[in-house]
């Protein structure tokens, strides 16, 4: 967002799509996030726990819709996000993460906005809802 943008109720302001979530990608979010649960990278483990393949952290899912909003964002106009995972992620989905405005109001004697966010693959189908308030 450049600086004297002001945004409208509407304008969709974070809206990034990532590559397709690898084997790899996996494996080196394990390591990088410390959560070793082997249904995200052990296809016997899945397969034994009645999934058909390994699955996304959720967490990674979180991660990936915060660098899109504070690619959209600087980080230091962020005054709130949060999140609700809505479905699994399964390996080699496709992200998008999008961002809508849906309200502006002045709060603390600051303009600021409030974003619906969503990260669906590429069927269309949620992974994750969640919300964020800027300032503007």
């Amino acid at each position: 967002m450049s600086a004297g943008y002001k945004p409208a109720v509407g304008d969709r302001i974070v809206d990034k799509t990532f590559p397709p979530i690898s084997r790899h990608t996996l494996a080196l979010y394990c390591g990088a996030s410390g959560d070793h649960n082997p249904i995200h990278v052990d296809i016997d483990f899945a397969k034994r726990s009645g999934f058909p393949d390994v699955f996304t952290h959720g967490m990674l899912v979180m991660g990936y819709l915060g660098q899109a909003l504070t690619d959209a964002v600087p980080p230091t106009r962020l005054r709130a996000f949060s999140t609700r995972f809505v479905a699994i992620t399964q390996l080699g989905a496709r992200l998008t993460c999008e961002g809508t405005v849906t309200e502006l109001f002045t709060e603390a004697g600051e303009r600021r906005a409030r974003l619906a966010l969503t990260t669906k693959d590429e069927r269309g189908e949620v992974k994750l809802e969640g919300g964020a308030v800027i300032a503007l």
